[in-house]
């Protein structure tokens, strides 16, 4: 009984650091609007931080908590400036060119803290006069975390009288209901926004602050607490307080309590818990019904309509692209494969978001899953190359088939983060069934045929099935069933009453966009020799996004250019320095303030207004 009580209380006390970043993700999206990504990076900025601070100034209790104080204040103050600098002109923007900028910002400060505190793990000292352990019935329980465990109800309460019994919070509310009409009485919302990314910035950072006495602070923090702080966010319900705090409190205790219960599981866990929370109630445990904001591809034209030239020009492309090998060397034609195939990879998820306004954070599970499909085949029943490309798309579209028949039920920010639920099951399957797959040693020796060994041949054939899976791709944009998916997209009321099944457009939109990111994995197993559960994680499915808005969303084109200009940037800037995320990071924030369209897009409209 005692050790049940202690592991409950240790549930409780990861609740509460859950709580502190989560609390702050809530409070931006339920005034602006905006998911921002770079929240993690915040929690990590915090960290860092409050561990120079606290080694400074921290010996003492007063020095240790002003530490934790500052450090909270600084983050805030970032926030703040990126909300004047970059967020301010994005309110009115689709939700994705939002995440694909703070994404920017998570790319520049991962090297920035690099380059201030270095590579290596730091740890902090222990919180003065919270250095020891109670007796919990005979069990030992450490006294800063049972200081945790209070300040999560404290912090909930503070943030309820600020905003219901103080005129700033009541200002920010109607701000948040009706922006153009509390302008009109004499309301600046540009300045209540920042001072909202404020708050929920130094929360952020206050979270990461007092990490510090408990783990070691490191650049890893920012991608692994801001996957947790969405399924804390999405499963509360977006925009509520109470129902963060509520499911901060259910994953505490199911973090706490899997391992010992479920200890095979324990990396999907949490997952399943927002999959089955979001089957059930498709807002969250205490989420309310709302307006979906505009997808990426409804609050612009639809892709446009390719005329005869277009046509020739993609032949006049692939004809290049052919000729390309016999005069570039091993490494150009390394680098042109890994782009057609990345190209396919992006295309199918533009089928999603262009056409079918539906905004996947989970694309790549496909990828792996096709990768793996065709790996495993090889491995484990010796079939040759031809076979195990052709497993590969299979494989992939029955995952999607089997996702997207719960996925295509919701909408929005849900149903993103429901594939985020998905591909994360995908992901430590992989990781976690060593037996089969290999676990985090991946599956290695995936080469080609003899007839096909050679980078030239491997090329021709990667490009001859991209090229024929991406007319595959257009024809089906361009068809009745690529327009009934613009119609769901645009107004699924009006597709419904005129006949059109929108949910089963979608679905099959989803199955297929699945089998055509699991041909790409194929391929790009062959390609690497190996394949690894890095494929189905969270990075890789945001730069998907990132190619396909880094192209624009708008144009059938779009992706395929996005891909190349992506992997481009991503190896060559890589190779010229140790600072390439940083360089990423200010591309892309450069490319959403400059080319909200993105580069494809941005063309054709030069080209329409001459």
């Amino acid at each position: 009984m005692s050790f049940l009580l202690v592991q409950s209380l240790s549930g409780l006390a990861t609740a509460a650091t859950l709580f502190l970043v989560s609390s702050g993700l809530t409070i931006v999206f339920g005034v602006t609007r905006i998911v921002n990504f770079a929240h993690g990076s915040l929690y990590m900025l915090g960290a860092y931080l409050g561990w120079s601070l606290i080694e400074r100034f921290g010996g003492t209790v007063g020095g240790f908590w002003a530490s934790v104080a500052a450090a909270a204040l600084g983050a805030g103050a970032l926030g703040a400036v990126m909300e004047v600098g970059l967020l301010r002109r994005l309110y009115r923007s689709p939700e994705l060119f939002q995440l694909l900028g703070t994404f920017g910002v998570v790319l520049i400060l991962q090297d920035a803290v690099a380059w201030i505190w270095g590579p290596e793990d730091l740890m902090g000292r222990r919180a003065p006069g919270l250095k020891g352990s109670v007796e919990i019935l005979g069990q030992p329980f450490p006294l800063y975390d049972l200081m945790l465990i209070g300040l999560g109800p404290l912090v909930l309460a503070l943030l309820w009288l600020l905003f219901t019994r103080t005129r700033w919070g009541v200002l920010v509310r109607a701000a948040t209901q009706d922006r153009d009409m509390a302008s009109a009485l004499g309301v600046d919302p540009a300045r209540l926004f920042t001072g909202v990314l404020f708050l929920g910035s130094a929360l952020a950072g206050l979270g990461g602050a007092l990490q510090v006495p408990r783990e070691a602070v490191n650049l890893h923090m920012d991608m692994a607490i801001i996957v947790e702080a969405f399924v804390v966010v999405v499963v509360g319900g977006m925009g509520s307080l109470t129902g963060a705090f509520l499911a901060a409190l259910l994953i505490g205790q199911l973090q706490a309590f899997g391992i010992l219960v479920f200890p095979q599981i324990t990396l999907v866990l949490v997952f399943l818990f927002m999959a089955v929370v979001l089957i059930l109630r498709p807002h969250g445990l205490l989420g309310r019904a709302e307006d979906a904001p505009p997808s990426a591809a409804a609050a612009h034209a639809p892709p446009m309509v390719a005329g005869r030239g277009v046509g020739w020009a993609a032949l006049g492309l692939l004809a290049l692209l052919a000729a390309l090998p016999l005069v570039a060397g091993d490494y150009a034609v390394i680098l042109l494969t890994e782009t057609v195939i990345l190209a396919l990879f992006a295309a199918s998820l533009h089928l999603l978001i262009g056409l079918g306004g539906l905004v996947s954070f989970g694309h790549a599970a496909y990828f792996g899953l096709g990768a793996y499909g065709a790996a495993l085949f090889v491995k484990h029943l010796g079939a040759p190359m031809p076979l195990a490309l052709a497993a590969a798309p299979l494989v992939a579209g029955l995952g999607a088939l089997a996702a997207g028949w719960f996925c295509v039920r919701r909408s929005g920010l849900y149903f993103a983060m429901l594939t985020l639920a998905f591909a994360q099951i995908a992901w430590s399957v992989a990781f976690q069934w060593s037996g089969f797959t290999g676990g985090d040693n991946g599956v290695l020796g995936v080469w080609p045929s003899g007839w096909a060994s050679g980078k030239a041949v491997y090329y021709w054939l990667t490009l001859g099935l991209c090229a024929g899976a991406l007319g595959l791709l257009r024809r089906a944009a361009f068809a009745p069933f690529g327009y009934a998916l613009r119609a769901g997209r645009d107004s699924s009321l009006r597709a419904e009453s005129v006949g059109i099944d929108v949910r089963r457009h979608q679905w099959f939109a989803f199955a297929l966009a699945g089998s055509a990111a699991g041909l790409a994995g194929g391929l790009y197993a062959f390609a690497k020799g190996s394949v690894f559960p890095t494929l189905m994680a969270v990075p890789a499915s945001v730069d998907a996004l990132v190619m396909v808005l880094m192209g624009g969303v708008q144009t059938v084109s779009g992706p395929l250019a996005g891909a190349a200009l992506f992997h481009l940037l991503e190896t060559q800037v890589m190779r010229a320095t140790d600072w390439w995320r940083l360089l990423l990071g200010l591309v892309i924030v450069a490319l959403v303030l400059l080319f909200p369209k993105g580069i494809v897009g941005f063309l054709a409209g030069l080209r329409g207004r001459s």
